[in-house]
């Protein structure tokens, strides 16, 4: 009880403490324009979960634009005979993003990265008659964690803009 009053004190405040009202409310104000492909489209909705965001720019007081680069790295090798074949593949996620007023006027940009990892099953006569899919499966998931990952530090890294504003 004692450190309560000492924190608050010293001006402290947790950031998520309390998504308090305003600082809910100017979230919610923030338009996520639509981003291309099937990653982009989940990274997109999970913005808008995350902001509390209406989903079109209609009464919007900001205009948040994400843009994707997604690379795959082969990092696991498996020989068997005369043959060889990747068995395990990092992704990694670069969203750059930039928040400015409808006007177009540059508010703030960032970076965010994040990697995923996914195994591929072994197919093949005699195997997981479904590795194809299994391995896609695996591939979706983990992109989909890390949009989701990011999507939290790009409303972590506005929240903490709109804290020191």
């Amino acid at each position: 009880m004692l450190s309560t009053f000492l924190l608050a004190g010293c001006g402290f405040h947790p950031l998520y403490g309390g998504m308090n009202g305003r600082m809910q409310a100017t979230l919610s104000q923030i338009y996520v324009e639509p981003v291309s492909d099937k990653i982009g489209y989940e990274l997109r909705n999970r913005m808008i979960d995350l902001l509390d965001g209406q989903g079109s720019a209609q009464g919007a007081a900001y205009r948040l634009k994400l843009s994707l680069t997604q690379t795959s790295q082969g990092i696991a090798l498996q020989s068997g005979g005369n043959t060889s074949s990747i068995t395990r593949y990092n992704d990694t996620l670069k969203v750059t993003y930039t928040l400015t007023d409808m006007s177009g006027k540059l508010i703030t940009s960032g970076i965010e990265t994040g990697l995923s990892a996914y195994n591929v099953l072994p197919s093949g006569p005699g195997l997981y008659p479904n590795a194809n899919y299994g391995t896609l499966a695996a591939q979706q998931d983990a992109d989909q964690r890390a949009a989701e990952d990011i999507a939290e530090r790009i409303r972590l890294d506005l929240n903490v803009y709109f804290v020191r504003r």
